[in-house]
């Protein structure tokens, strides 16, 4: 795969240069040290090349913020990647793979399966229920492993695409939708104290295509409000201070409250009761 430019919906195909820029965690030429000798080393560059001749093309990259210089070009870093031929289509969504590691021995490379929104630039990822992430342990690991797992991906497309149906056709009634939006601000501020704004605030649309009542596009506000943040209500704290959703940056904290959001969606399209509101364990 040459470093051509493919532009869509404000991806564009990451150049290595861009990469290492953005995230030179990715480039790491040896684990952090003090790791076990167990540790098998396969810099996340050599995964990225790998893909790359799979026709898997970097769209988007992130590193994680350090708090102790030792981690510093070894830290946790996420690239999502999208089908070379996908790149040129106009549909409204496309499904992603998105690739987590670390050369700090802090995570083992992870693969999920995600979708990215062209109308508000989301990057979902999906619940263990509609696919199940893959993780491979830094020992006896090799490169060939991580990039033939991948075409698991291209396997469930089929069904995510049933999937994002199912939710398109299902109209939620403005009581499914409180709920539904309770449960996500439960998820999002667990063992935070009271959440900063009311579950109302959270279904506001940002855009008129935004605005329709299906389980898919209550979803996505849910999903943009919660991790994108500034969602207010225009009220504000003891201090004065004007209440509102604050964007999360955690790359796990992230990743955790998409697979949640959505595994809250797959059972009201299933049709089974959701779990009180104060009941969940995700901890943003």
């Amino acid at each position: 795969m040459s470093d051509s430019v493919y532009s869509q919906f404000k991806a564009t195909a990451l150049s290595e240069d861009t990469l290492r820029t953005q995230a030179p965690s990715i480039f790491a030429e040896s684990p952090m040290f003090g790791v076990s000798r167990r540790y098998t080393f396969v810099p996340t560059a050599q995964i990225v090349e790998g893909l790359r001749k799979q026709d898997w093309v970097p769209v988007t990259v992130e590193e994680q913020r350090i708090r102790t210089e030792a981690r510093r070009g070894f830290q946790k870093h996420l690239i999502r990647f999208r089908r070379a031929e996908q790149m040129q289509t106009l549909d409204e969504w496309n499904v992603e793979l998105v690739l987590i590691n670390s050369h700090d021995a802090g995570c083992a490379y992870q693969l999920h399966a995600g979708i990215f929104r062209r109308i508000c630039s989301n990057g979902l990822v999906l619940s263990e229920g509609s696919f199940q992430a893959l993780r491979f342990r830094h020992s006896g690991l090799e490169s060939e492993a991580v990039v033939a797992s991948s075409f698991q991906i291209l396997d469930s497309m089929p069904r995510v695409g049933e999937m994002v149906h199912r939710f398109s056709e299902r109209f939620l009634e403005t009581r499914e939708s409180l709920s539904l939006a309770a449960h996500a601000l439960r998820l999002r501020y667990e063992g935070q104290g009271e959440p900063p704004v009311e579950p109302e605030t959270l279904l506001k649309a940002r855009r008129p295509e935004d605005e329709r009542t299906d389980l898919w596009t209550v979803l996505n506000r849910l999903q943009e409000n919660l991790i994108r943040g500034g969602a207010s209500d225009h009220h504000r704290d003891r201090r004065g201070k004007l209440r509102s959703v604050r964007a999360l940056r955690g790359i796990d904290s992230r990743v955790g409250l998409n697979k949640a959001l959505w595994g809250l969606a797959e059972r009201v399209v299933n049709g089974e009761s959701l779990p009180p509101a104060d009941s969940h364990s995700f901890t943003a």
